[in-house]
């Protein structure tokens, strides 16, 4: 397991040597600072926790945690490691070149809030008739029987759509420039641009 965190650049396109285009999303990767390891003596599971962007005004106990890594990282995460045999260390950077062209990763960021949605924008529900009358135009319909006299947790309903945390799979890196620092991903990445992304390969 191997992970970075990026910042979404935006979405262009690429072409082949037959000229078969391929749209791709531009995430800024890295560089990371290793910031912690974490140990099941210690913590009670192995870990990487890396680091990522500069902090403008570190808050202090953030500070003191970041000391021993010689960082000033504004957004932390971790990723679960097999075993505490690794050969990082606290301090270690991680690069756009730990991943190879070609190799399948997964990436996870907030995806962009829609705000307060109602049920067919939402999920996808069908309009009633819009003749004979009829005034069920874009109402949710039923939400439960009349006995037990309450609504089932997860029932389908309006309300706020997107702002989640939203994972896409089996993600192909097309192109990687360790000079720069950037990964060039097959497909569309979840979330704005400018937004905090984790890409685990």
């Amino acid at each position: 397991m191997k992970a970075l965190l990026a910042k979404k650049i935006g979405m262009t396109q690429i072409f082949d040597e037959s000229g078969v285009m391929t749209p791709v999303t531009v995430l800024e990767a890295g560089p990371c600072a290793v910031t912690q390891l974490k140990s099941v003596e210690m913590d009670g599971y192995n870990a990487v926790q890396i680091g990522f962007g500069d902090a403008k005004h570190q808050p202090k106990p953030q500070a003191g945690h970041l000391k021993p890594a010689k960082a000033n990282s504004k957004h932390l995460a971790e990723y679960r490691i097999d075993t505490d045999q690794t050969d990082l260390t606290v301090g270690s950077e991680l690069k756009a070149d730990i991943f190879a062209v070609g190799e399948s990763i997964q990436v996870s960021a907030i995806s962009k809030g829609k705000g307060f949605a109602g049920t067919i924008k939402r999920h996808n529900f069908h309009r009633g008739p819009k003749t004979h009358g009829s005034h069920n135009y874009r109402a949710p319909g039923s939400i439960g029987a009349g006995y037990p006299q309450h609504v089932f947790k997860g029932q389908k309903m309006a309300g706020q759509m997107g702002n989640a945390k939203v994972t896409v799979k089996n993600l192909k890196i097309m192109e990687v420039d360790a000079v720069n620092n950037l990964i060039v991903v097959r497909g569309a990445v979840p979330g704005p641009k400018k937004s905090l992304v984790l890409v685990q390969g």
